[in-house]
């Protein structure tokens, strides 16, 4: 019996193939969008020095952020991230959705990054 594979190995596969097409560069690095069941996670790479630039999520301490995976959490992540970019100096990214549908909390993170000024 052939075993069906889960929805997660198919956004795996789904997001290895995009980032065969996509990577973050020093003048334009890539916003990565993690979404688990309890948090939602937001990092800006450049993929060239293999390093996190800026970073945000749910769990960040001091940053007044709503608990919880929510559209209202991913639109303060996303403004979040936004601002510390614009901070470092950081004004346009190549969007990296981690093969999740443009939905919901994904839509939400991405929508109120663009609000805050990063361009993508």
């Amino acid at each position: 019996m052939i075993k069906k594979p889960s929805r997660n190995d198919v956004r795996k596969k789904r997001h290895l193939r995009v980032r065969k097409k996509i990577s973050g560069t020093t003048e334009m690095p890539r916003l990565n969008v993690y979404r688990s069941n309890t948090n939602i996670y937001a990092q800006i790479i450049d993929d060239l020095k293999g390093e996190t630039l800026v970073s945000a999520s749910t769990l960040d301490k001091g940053a007044n952020m709503p608990k919880g995976s929510n559209v209202e959490s991913a639109k303060a992540v996303g403004k979040r991230i936004a601002e510390k970019a614009l901070e470092k100096g950081i004004k346009s990214v190549v969007f990296d959705r981690s093969g999740y549908i443009y939905h919901g909390r994904v839509k939400a993170l991405a929508e109120a990054a663009r609000e805050a000024g990063l361009q993508f």
